[in-house]
């Protein structure tokens, strides 16, 4: 049996959920994040606190960014201090019945190529730690805008 890839663990963030998950309550242990959790008006909700989508968006956005950063400089390509990068991630039902999420990463690289920006894109997909941890379990699409 193949167990869970060992990794030399740097930082640990922890966040406890209360109340009724998706309509409760989120708490980081070093209080950073102090949230109400409600399901949007979208999927039957108020709308009136933050999702779980949402929080995984920004912290699949900042990671990817990160990633993309690291793979330009290891090629020696200058990024634009505009560079971004928008994760717009999707909630809903899937082909077994259950729900599951999709993700679509959207990175602005101006002043670079075309093709230049979306090889960078494609090449920090495979370094993110997000984008590993949901190879396989999501759709992730990706695009590049320059």
């Amino acid at each position: 049996m193949i167990g869970p890839m060992s990794i030399d663990v740097v930082y640990v963030a922890e966040s406890t959920a209360t109340g009724g998950g998706r309509d409760g309550h989120v708490k980081s242990a070093d209080n950073r994040i102090d949230l109400d959790t409600r399901p949007p008006r979208a999927a039957g909700g108020s709308g009136e606190g933050t999702n779980p989508e949402q929080l995984f968006s920004a912290g699949y956005a900042a990671c990817f960014l990160g990633a993309l950063r690291a793979v330009a400089r290891n090629e020696q390509i200058d990024l634009d201090d505009a560079t971004g990068l928008t994760a717009q991630v999707g909630f809903g039902k899937n082909s077994e019945g259950g729900f599951g999420i999709s993700a679509h990463l959207i990175g602005y690289l101006p002043g670079l190529p075309q093709g230049v920006a979306e090889d960078l894109m494609n090449k920090a997909h495979q370094v993110c730690p997000y984008s590993k941890a949901t190879r396989g379990n999501i759709d992730v699409t990706l695009a590049a805008k320059v």
